[in-house]
């Protein structure tokens, strides 16, 4: 048999008469400058791909992504700038407004008192007119009271003598009732 002594030249240690491995074929020191050499290929042709299709699809994905992060800052940190303005411009105008308030405010309270104090003087004058025109009746009805009182007395002298049954002149009561009012 011719191919024996070939497989017994193959042979070796890792594997049998029969052709077939021993043990596990990767742990065969045998085989080691083999494997060795296919996997520096495998590596090298997997680098390549990599290198030259992998890797720089993956760097342009990144390189977008870190743009895309680069524009949402400086967009943030632009409304970040417009808001801190728009607040400093609210709280002017809120500042503004309660200013004018207080200055409307002030302006009604004076509008307000003015038109107070001149209702106030226009009463007091009234007050006044109305306290001259009272004191005025107040003269009139004593006055008048004054002279009702000088009658009724007078009337009341008379018809009390005449009721006592004195016989007097009514001229000469009258004269008496006078003397006696005068004091």
């Amino acid at each position: 048999m011719a191919t024996e002594p070939i497989n017994e030249e193959i042979a070796g240690t890792c594997v049998d008469s029969y052709g077939s491995a021993v043990g596990m074929p990767q742990l065969c020191f045998e085989w080691f400058p083999n494997q060795i050499l296919w996997l520096v290929i495998t590596l090298v042709v997997i680098f390549l791909v990599l290198s030259r299709i992998a890797l720089p699809r993956i760097a342009a994905v990144l390189a977008e992504r870190q743009g895309t992060i680069d524009s949402d800052i400086s967009a943030a940190e632009t409304l970040k700038l417009q808001a801190e303005a728009a607040e400093a411009a609210y709280q002017k105008a809120l500042t503004d407004a309660r200013a004018q308030a207080q200055g409307i405010a002030k302006e009604t309270r004076a509008a307000i008192q003015k038109d107070l104090d001149a209702a106030i003087e226009k009463a007091d004058t009234e007050i006044a007119a109305k306290t001259a025109q009272s004191e005025k009746a107040i003269a009139d009805i004593r006055a008048s009271a004054l002279d009702s009182v000088e009658i009724v007395a007078k009337e009341a002298a008379v018809d009390l003598v005449q009721a006592l049954g004195i016989n007097a002149n009514d001229a000469d009561i009258v004269a008496a009732v006078d003397s006696q009012l005068k004091g």
